[in-house]
Parts: structure tokens; sequence; C-alpha cells
């Protein structure tokens, strides 16, 4: 039993550490897309200029930043959860709630978005999809990409939640978190 425990604890560890890193490297387009913005409308309004390309860069910062940054914030419990209950459990009752809700609920959910976006995004591999606006970005296809890419970090966030879970409700002496 300690080696299954064991196992767990190094699986959630590596796809934790995997979130982490992605969605601190995802955290600097935010600031990216902030300047982007701030670049559009000087150029706009001072000096009369646009480029479809920078609005699309912004749609596409935007995209990467809610795709890519939902493991991260589900690994950090930054989810939307409704407290009236949970706030009130004791940490083993959380432990459960949480277990059950990942089951039941987040890998199901995760599952059926990469199974029914995966031909939606194979078809504009497919094509090789860019912008329909003339001058837009030509990488439709690669922004596509990060609806597989989001349902896979959260399957894996989940299952890393799921172990840590099992370790702390049957493994005697495990702190929570």
């Amino acid at each position: 039993m300690f080696l299954f425990f064991s196992f767990f604890k190094r699986s959630a560890h590596a796809i934790d550490s995997l979130n982490e890193r992605i969605g601190r490297f995802v955290s600097w387009l935010t600031l990216v897309m902030v300047l982007v913005t701030f670049c559009i409308v000087l150029l706009r309004y001072l000096f009369d200029l646009s480029w479809v390309m920078m609005q699309e860069s912004i749609i596409y910062l935007h995209g990467l930043v809610f795709m890519l940054g939902a493991a991260y914030t589900l690994k950090h419990d930054g989810h939307v959860r409704v407290d009236i209950i949970y706030q009130r459990c004791t940490p083993k009752i959380k432990a459960w709630i949480d277990l059950l809700g990942t089951l039941f609920l987040l890998l199901p959910v995760a599952g059926f978005m990469l199974w029914s976006s995966w031909e939606y995004v194979m078809s504009s591999w497919d094509i090789l999809e860019g912008s329909r606006n003339s001058g837009g970005l030509p990488l439709v296809y690669l922004l596509k990409s990060c609806l597989l890419l989001m349902s896979g970090l959260l399957i894996l966030q989940g299952l890393s939640l799921l172990m840590s879970e099992i370790v702390y409700i049957f493994e005697p002496g495990t702190k929570h978190g």
C-alpha cells in the first residue's frame, strides 16, 4: 500500500509542477496582452493606424490565458465553488467532496471537451485554417489546438487532485493540501 501512495504522491507532484510552470508562463501573457492593447490604442488614436493582425493577437492571447491557465487555476483552488456547505466541512469531508466532484464532474466534463473538440481541431489542422480577415493571423488552427491542451491539462490536474485526495483520505497522518 505504501508504494501505491508513494506513486500517487510522485505523480501528483509531477503534474502539479507541470501546471505550475505552464501557469506561470501564461500569467506573463496577460502583461503582453495589456501592452499590445495599449499599443493598439496609441496607434489608432494618435496616428490613425490599425492592423488586424495586432487586434487578432489580443483574441489569441486572451484565449491562451484562459485555456492554458484553467488547470493552474484549479491547482490553486481558484475555480468557482458553491461554498454554502463546503466552507463549514472538516478537511476530511472537504477531501471527499473534492474527490467525488473530480471523479463525477471534472473528469467527465474535461473528457467530453477533449472528445467533442477533437474533430473540430483536426479539421482546422487539415486546412491549416487562418484568419477570415484580410491581414489577420494565419494560425487559427494553433489557437483551436488549445482546446485539446486545456482539456488534457484539466484531466491531468484532475488526476493529481484525485490522487492527492485519495492519499489524504486513506493514508494515516497525511496532511491535506
